[in-house]
C-alpha cells in the first residue's frame, strides 16, 4: 500500500471508530491485517516519500519551462509589433533606453520585469492610449497577465504549497508513529503499558533508536576492511535500504 493510502485509512479509522466496529472498518478499508496487528512496513514509506518529492519537482520544473516558452512567445510578438513601446526616452538628452532592441534583451526584460510585475508586462510599458495599436496592445497586456501571472504563477505557487503540506503531513504521521509504537521493534505502546517497564523505559533504554543511528554513523566512518561479520551484514542492509 502506498503511504497516502495508509494515512487516509488511519484518519478514517480514527474518525469512525466510535460509530463502526473494527471488523467492518477493516473490511471497508480493504485491510487484510487484523485490528490488533501494529506492524508497519517502512519499506513502503521511503519509496512513496521519494516518489512524492520527485513528482512535485518534475511538475515544478515543467511549469517553469512552460512559463519560459510562453514568455518567449510573447517576446516574439512584442519584438515584431510593439517594439516602440519599449523605448524610454532619456530626460537629459542621452541615448534612449531600448528594452527590446534585440531578442535576447527583449526576452530577459519580459522574464525579469514582466513576471515580477503584479499586472504583467503592461505595468512596465508606456500607455497605449491614443496609439494606432491601442487595442492590440490592450489585448496583448491582458493576455500576458492572464496566462503568465494568473495561471502559470498560480500553478507554481500551488505546487510549492502542496509540497510543503505533504511534507507536513508526513512529519505529523511519523511523529504520531513514534509516539504510538517502538521505532525499532514496531510493537504498539499499549502492549508495553501493560508491562512493568512501560513504553517510555523501552524506547529510551531498551530500544533507543538514537543508539542505532550512532551505530550506523560508526559504520559509515569505519574502514570497511575492519568490519566484523555483523557490521558487514548491517552495512549491506543499510546500503540496500533494507530495513528488516
Amino acid at each position: 500500500m502506498m503511504y497516502w493510502d495508509k494515512f487516509v485509512r488511519r484518519k478514517t479509522r480514527q474518525k469512525f471508530k466510535d460509530q463502526v466496529d473494527e471488523e467492518t472498518l477493516s473490511s471497508i478499508l480493504g485491510e487484510e491485517k487484523a485490528s490488533g496487528d501494529n506492524s508497519f512496513d517502512y519499506r513502503s514509506v521511503i519509496p512513496a516519500i521519494e516518489k512524492d518529492k520527485k513528482f512535485y519537482c518534475e511538475c515544478l520544473i515543467l511549469t517553469i519551462m512552460m512559463t519560459l516558452v510562453v514568455v518567449y512567445l510573447y517576446t516574439v510578438i512584442a519584438f515584431n509589433f510593439f517594439r516602440k513601446f519599449y523605448v524610454q526616452e532619456s530626460e537629459d538628452g542621452e541615448e534612449p533606453d531600448r528594452k527590446c532592441h534585440n531578442m535576447l534583451t527583449c526576452f530577459i526584460y519580459h522574464f525579469y520585469a514582466g513576471v515580477r510585475a503584479g499586472g504583467g508586462i503592461g505595468d512596465e510599458l508606456e500607455s497605449p492610449y491614443g496609439d494606432e495599436l491601442e487595442y492590440p496592445r490592450m489585448f496583448y497586456d491582458i493576455s500576458f497577465f492572464f496566462f503568465v501571472i494568473v495561471i502559470l504563477l498560480a500553478i507554481m505557487q500551488g505546487l510549492i504549497i502542496d509540497a510543503f503540506g505533504e511534507l507536513r503531513d508526513q512529519q505529523e504521521s511519523a511523529t504520531e508513529k513514534l509516539e504510538s509504537s517502538c521505532f525499532v521493534c514496531d510493537i504498539g505502546k499499549e502492549t508495553f503499558d501493560r508491562m512493568p517497564r512501560g513504553f517510555e523505559i523501552h524506547t529510551t533504554k531498551e530500544h533507543n533508536f538514537a543508539n542505532y543511528l550512532f551505530f550506523l554513523q560508526h559504520l559509515v566512518n569505519k574502514d570497511e576492511t575492519e568490519y566484523t561479520g555483523q557490521e558487514t551484514f548491517v552495512r549491506e542492509k543499510y546500503d540496500n535500504r533494507l530495513v528488516t
